[in-house]
């Protein structure tokens, strides 16, 4: 294991590794995004109250769900960064960011839209919504932090610190529905207990989630990997793989 875990911290052998998984991966996401979407935009029943507004659900949930796992998996990498200091750990912890921003982006776009036809408003400063907010500013916050630093190695410091402090947000963010009064609708997936949400709505739901989850697997493999081409230039490896591209084409 913890042999795994040390070649894991190297840059060539992640890039060796990582570019075996990427055809699996681009393979499953586009499947399983494009099957969720044409079932659940298209053949999924409509809601007995919303009626066909309620279909943004299928963007919106994985979305959120998957800008609020890929902080932890930020925050994970910040904190292997600082106890190992693993070069592909804070490669990890700058490339997640952007992603993570631009999903956070997303789950606040499609939040604002949905909201227009149940709510009444394009916006309310709802708890739920207001701490997504949070978690976008965090996500732009690392990527502003990590550009303020000259020294890269004490930006991958500063913001591996931030990352960690701004973990306290991902349980607000679940259970502010709970917590606080909120015109936002409880949880539609549950971790403990049932959801009411009837088989042939929630199918295709599970389905993008899973779809979403996949592909920022991908987006994240690849933006690590050009991560790693960029800091590794220097190095016979680097160079040898440029050579052995360039003589193919």
């Amino acid at each position: 294991m913890w042999s795994f875990f040390h070649k894991l911290g190297s840059p060539r052998w992640f890039y060796q590794i990582s570019g075996k998984f990427l055809p699996w991966l681009a393979i499953i996401a586009a499947v399983a995004l494009v099957t969720g979407a044409v079932w659940g935009l298209l053949y999924a029943p409509q809601d007995f109250r919303q009626g066909n507004s309620f279909r943004i659900i299928y963007i919106h949930v994985p979305a959120s769900a998957v800008a609020m796992a890929g902080y932890m998996v930020m925050a994970s990498a910040g904190a292997i960064s600082l106890i190992w200091r693993m070069k592909v750990a804070e490669m990890v912890l700058k490339c997640a960011a952007p992603i993570g921003a631009a999903l956070t982006f997303l789950a606040l776009v499609t939040g604002s839209i949905w909201g227009r036809p149940t709510w009444g408003t394009w916006w309310v400063w709802d708890a739920r919504v207001t701490s997504v907010l949070v978690l976008f500013f965090l996500y732009m916050s690392i990527i502003a932090l990590y550009e303020a630093f000259e020294n890269k190695q004490a930006a991958t410091k500063a913001c591996a610190v931030l990352s960690l402090v701004g973990v306290v947000n991902i349980p607000i963010i679940y259970y502010s529905v709970n917590w606080w009064f909120s015109l936002h609708q409880p949880a539609t997936l549950k971790i403990v207990g049932e959801t009411t949400m009837p088989s042939s709505m929630l199918r295709p739901l599970l389905i993008m989630i899973f779809g979403f989850y996949v592909f920022y697997a991908l987006a994240l493999l690849l933006h690590v990997r050009s991560e790693i081409l960029y800091r590794e230039r220097t190095t016979q490896w680097v160079r040898d793989l440029l050579m052995s591209r360039k003589a193919r084409t």
